[in-house]
């Protein structure tokens, strides 16, 4: 879980972003309204609250940031900074702690700025609000993110499941999308300025559509969208929930070609009894037997999965049955995620397996993953894919797999490219 920069060090507010997508996309936001308040001399931490490593990289990353620019102030958000705000609050580098809620707001950032400039609100550094509260979500309007060559649309935020090892409600706090004509007018305005790709994300994304007027799916989105914008070349999806795939959604994966043909799963395991145990909604016999129906209806599907290694109370026996799931589920991208537990959360308070073989089974999964992905590269020498270019000679084709390509393309171009070989890690474009 790296940490991005979202522009370079002479100017006046930085983002430093850990985490998701949708992190990334409210970081570009939060640049914006920050500057546009006058804000100056200022990194913002963009944290994640995912794993207990990931607050600690965002604690390591503050401290170095201050030792080398000792001038600069830091504002931390995100999950993290609303889980727990005290951590952050507690830390001589740390000038102010902004909660989710508020860091889209102009208004947070005008008051920042009065606070770091000129010392009013001082009394106030933790501005942290209950995130439960919060009943809509504001479109962000983003006309693209520095760096990256497609396009972000957040339809949806919030979660309301409660998975036994998640902390990432309490971050968010409870589901709520963006009305379907505003994500439509979003996504004709990001292709009418040359964005050949638009992503949808969110936290919960497939329970889009909860709480609006008429219950609209995520299919029914996805479908809107390609009928009314019809000048989008590709739309693909972030990661989704198996269990809530609706019928529209299953229809535009089989009739829609601008739909890119990659799915990412939330599926966390392959035994009956953890996922029981994380309150999962799915069974392994469910997900398979959805990857299959998927794959019957778009046979070029490529699919992605997230797995936890080591939850607590897994055997062996219970974590070779997540390991098998790769090869009956067809699993292409695997992200592997080591149990980390959360405090606040019931997995925490579960009985642990050993460190020791959490990190062992995690690194079994990762290379049961590479070959996979081994797998997938072999099998696509000698096809013609669509790429699009985004820096340095690389690309992604439709099943967002990476390409070396060896011409020189202008970023944001999509071309069709023979494959013709692979290194092990992307394919190589003839």
């Amino acid at each position: 879980m790296n940490a991005r920069v979202s522009l370079p060090a002479a100017a006046p507010v930085e983002v430093v972003t850990f985490g998701c997508r949708l992190n990334i996309l409210e970081s570009e936001q939060m640049r914006s309204a920050a500057m546009a308040a006058g804000l100056e001399r200022a990194i913002i931490v963009n944290s994640c609250a995912v794993t207990q490593e990931a607050v600690s990289k965002a604690r390591q990353t503050i401290r170095k940031l201050k030792r080398e620019r000792p001038e600069t102030r830091i504002i931390v958000t995100g999950c993290a900074a609303q889980t727990e705000p005290q951590t952050f609050a507690e830390m001589a580098e740390v000038d102010r702690v902004v909660g989710n809620a508020a860091k889209g707001a102009r208004e947070t950032w005008d008051a920042a700025r009065q606070a770091l400039d000129f010392g009013v609100g001082t009394e106030e550094k933790v501005v942290v609000d209950d995130i439960m509260a919060v009943r809509e979500t504001a479109l962000h309007m983003v006309d693209g993110l520095d760096g990256h060559t497609r396009a972000f649309v957040q339809v949806q935020n919030g979660c309301d499941h409660r998975c036994t090892f998640c902390i990432i409600p309490y971050g968010r706090g409870n589901s709520r999308s963006v009305p379907m004509g505003d994500v439509v007018a979003q996504v004709r305005r990001l292709a009418e300025v040359g964005h050949g790709e638009v992503v949808l994300t969110g936290v919960d994304l497939t329970s889009y559509g909860d709480g609006l007027p008429g219950a609209p799916t995520l299919g029914k989105l996805v479908r809107a969208i390609l009928k009314h914008v019809p000048e989008l070349k590709r739309l693909r999806l972030s990661s989704i929930d198996s269990v809530e795939a609706d019928d529209d959604l299953m229809r535009a994966l089989a009739e829609e070609e601008r739909l890119m043909p990659h799915l990412h799963l939330s599926l966390q395991a392959g035994d009956d009894l953890i996922l029981k145990r994380m309150k999962r909604r799915h069974s392994r016999a469910d997900a398979i037997r959805l990857v299959g129906e998927m794959r019957r209806l778009r046979p070029d599907l490529v699919f992605g999965a997230d797995l936890i290694a080591g939850f607590p109370t897994e055997t062996e026996a219970m974590f070779r049955n997540s390991l098998h799931l790769v090869d009956a589920c067809g699993l292409t991208f695997l992200h592997v995620f080591p149990f980390s537990p959360r405090p606040g959360t019931p997995a925490a308070r579960m009985p642990q397996v050993a460190h020791a073989a959490v990190r062992e089974r995690a690194q079994r999964l990762r290379e049961k993953g590479e070959a996979a992905l081994r797998r997938h590269l072999s099998a696509s020498i000698g096809a013609r894919r669509t790429v699009l270019m985004e820096a340095d000679g690389l690309g992604r084709t439709e099943h967002f797999t990476p390409v070396r390509v060896s011409r020189p393309a202008p970023r944001g171009t999509i071309l069709p490219l023979r494959i013709a070989g692979h290194d092990g890690a992307r394919l190589i474009a003839a």
